[in-house]
């Protein structure tokens, strides 16, 4: 699934280089080498096309007048342990509703879904639940938040010693290998992969809603 420009900057590729060399990044260092690496913490973020939701009144019609009520998952936020054998992850996000129709007090059931992806497609586990927004008489917005967890087994997020090794081996000029990038041989980036997992959040959508997501 492809993510939002947004979130691929926060840290979605399983490889991302670094600007400075900190714990659990890929860092170049003036141009020698790799000299340390990702971390087993899982990447967290919305797919393209989960973050909103709309309902319409009638359903089935996707007129813009007859929109219902308007969602959006914000301000994901996440915190991870990384102490042990396994990792655990935590997620919370806000969800900020709109609804046309502001006569009386009413709740509005969302279901999002949470999913662990290994490798960018294989949806590994995955929990659907709900948020409840509750919009009081006149009130046309309303927010709730929600939670999401993953736990990862940290030797399967660990690459193994021989990739580690020539990833963050020095090349120098001269080096029959000087002008090769470690991260495109095919084994390197197929290991990389494995030991990349995320924590994805995102509206649990009928067909009708992603494909009308997909087209507006």
């Amino acid at each position: 699934m492809k993510r939002r420009n947004a979130l691929i900057a926060a840290g979605l590729a399983a490889a991302a280089l670094a600007g400075c060399k900190t714990t659990g990044d890929i860092v170049v260092q003036q141009g020698v080498g790799i000299t340390a690496l990702r971390s087993v913490c899982p990447a967290v973020g919305i797919p393209e096309f989960t973050g909103d939701i709309t309902l319409f009144s009638p359903a089935g019609s996707v007129t813009a007048d007859a929109m219902d009520v308007t969602a959006t998952i914000t301000n994901v936020r996440s915190n991870c342990d990384d102490s042990g054998d396994e990792v655990f992850s935590s997620a919370t996000f806000e969800v900020q509703a709109m609804r046309r129709n502001t006569s009386g007090a009413r709740s509005v059931e969302l279901p999002y879904f949470s999913s662990v992806v290994r490798g960018g497609s294989s949806v590994v586990a995955k929990r659907v639940g709900t948020v409840t927004l509750n919009f009081a008489d006149g009130q046309a917005r309303a927010s709730a938040m929600g939670t999401a967890g993953a736990v990862v087994n940290r030797a399967e997020a660990t690459l193994p010693p021989d990739i580690r090794q020539r990833i963050t081996r020095p090349r120098r000029a001269g080096d029959n290998d000087a002008a090769v990038d470690p991260l495109t041989e095919p084994d390197i980036r197929a290991a990389l992969a494995r030991a990349n997992f995320e924590l994805l959040v995102g509206f649990q959508l009928s067909e009708d809603q992603l494909a009308y997501n997909v087209t507006r």
